[in-house]
């Protein structure tokens, strides 16, 4: 059996997120060094969810330190699915835009995946269109969903052993798990995981998650992930962030992972903190794909 790790080694996913932004950043200045404009990305915000607020608040924030232009587009909840709809249009076909985001989660009179379909392949920097997932699975360039992509490559930056390794993914949501579990399995230096996708109906989940040597856990229950489901040594990538109401936090709320990291750090050989872990790569790769898609580097400007 592996040693239990006492002071597990964190991953950083805040320091790295930042090391690709340094790197973007230089390949702005290079490419406004030729005459050409910074890349520029669009933000549609619904409503006035905190979690969204802070997160697209954070994009706008990133825009600036890697040299993009940025607009954000806010709306009440109340706006129509049709209005929405010709807004994503508008951008679609505004030269200026090199790619865009509607910020989920939308109001429930409004249907999130046509909204998601509505945005054009080549635009879609969150990567959630089917046309890029569709190439994702099948191997060909695509723009990659930002939190999965983020997952892949913060593991290969921290040097985590991947390949022969068995991932138990917990949550089949196409925002992360299935694209996760996808991106894991692929014939890649970064990845040749055997990978199992677990979800709200797999049997005995405990004893396989206990088999892991990796655990994607991407279930949207907070702390769900307990010491008794993971083996010793396992590296632990936490996907969650749920508000929890706690009254010793000025804002009133503390963001809580979907593993019990109190419980689990001491078993893990290395482990991702909430917040700062997964969240500031999901911002870098973000930003990434919209340099691919300024530059023409997946679809080809015409």
């Amino acid at each position: 059996m592996a040693d239990i790790h006492v002071a597990p080694h964190l991953i950083d996913g805040k320091q790295t997120a930042e090391d690709i932004k340094v790197e973007i950043a230089a390949a702005v200045v290079k490419l406004t060094a030729t005459g050409q404009r910074p890349p520029h990305l669009a933000a549609i915000l619904v409503g006035h969810d905190g979690g969204s607020e802070t997160y697209v608040r954070n994009k706008v924030l990133a825009c600036e330190r890697v040299g993009y232009d940025s607009t954000l587009l806010r709306f009440e909840d109340d706006i129509t699915e049709a209005d929405l709809l010709a807004q994503v249009g508008a951008l679609n076909d505004d030269p200026a835009i090199d790619g865009f985001i509607v910020q989920l989660p939308l109001p429930k009179h409004i249907d999130a995946e046509k909204v998601i379909e509505a945005i054009r392949p080549d635009k879609d920097v969150d990567g959630f269109h089917p046309m890029n997932l569709g190439r994702m699975v099948a191997g060909l360039p695509a723009l990659l969903p930002a939190t999965p992509s983020g997952i892949v490559e913060l593991m290969a930056r921290q040097g985590i052993k991947t390949s022969g390794q068995h991932c138990v993914v917990i949550g089949r949501s196409n925002i992360v798990g299935t694209p996760v579990s996808i991106l894991l399995a692929k014939n890649l230096e970064t990845a040749n995981c055997t990978v199992t996708l677990c979800h709200s109906r797999t049997k005995n989940l405990a004893e396989i998650v206990r088999q892991a040597d990796i655990i994607v856990a991407a279930i949207g229950r907070p702390e769900f992930v307990t010491a008794d489901m993971v083996k010793p040594g396992a590296v632990v990538i936490d996907v969650g962030t749920t508000r929890v109401t706690d009254a010793n936090k000025k804002s009133g709320f503390s963001l809580k992972g979907d593993v019990n990291f109190a419980e689990v750090a001491p078993l893990a050989s290395r482990i991702t903190p909430v917040p700062g872990g997964v969240g500031p790569m999901t911002i870098a790769m973000l930003l990434l794909n919209t340099l691919r898609a300024a530059t023409g580097a997946v679809y080809p400007k015409a």
